[in-house]
């Protein structure tokens, strides 16, 4: 019984993604590809994940409601300044049907510098990525592949989520 309950758990990590010791951090095994990805500048400015190819590219969803999406967006705004990833561009993506008041209001009270807003697509983003809650950031490589993705909060300024980071610049 032992043993069949320890090939169980093998062949189901064979399936699942790879998890570091960065607190809610899964890299996935196979890289993602999506098509048609596209989303909404303030502006209500459509534009495509595809036009980004060359960059490494994070999607932050979040919406003003979200506690937790609060309490990590200025570490990722300070991101969005950092000198080593001069090949990232940061897309925080509100997908919680906040107006452009209530959103540009969240960001000026948190001192939010270095980030513009973003606005979910009439189609969904978050049915198309099968998102699990808020916030979610997900990472797509310079081929506009996902390859990770944070489910929940993280320190966008933590040294080890930085170094790991730093790989796909």
């Amino acid at each position: 019984m032992r043993l069949l309950i320890i090939f169980i758990l093998m062949l189901s990590n064979s399936f699942a993604s790879e998890v570091t010791d960065i607190k809610n951090l899964v890299i996935n095994k196979e890289l993602k590809s999506y098509s048609d990805i596209t989303f909404l500048d303030i502006q209500n400015k459509e534009l495509k994940l595809n036009d980004y190819k060359g960059t490494l590219v994070i999607l932050n969803f979040w919406a003003t409601w979200c506690a937790p999406c609060k309490d990590e967006m200025p570490s990722l705004d300070l991101l969005g300044e950092n000198p080593n990833l001069d090949n990232l561009k940061i897309f925080p993506i509100n997908i919680g049907k906040d107006t452009n008041q209530k959103s540009l209001t969240f960001f000026k009270d948190l001192e939010i510098k270095n980030l513009e807003i973003y606005f979910d697509s009439p189609d969904t983003l978050a049915r198309k990525f099968k998102l699990r809650g808020l916030p979610t950031t997900i990472f797509f490589n310079k081929d506009g592949l996902e390859f990770a993705r944070i489910i929940g909060s993280i320190d966008f300024t933590d040294e080890k989520f930085m170094r790991w980071l730093s790989n796909y610049n």
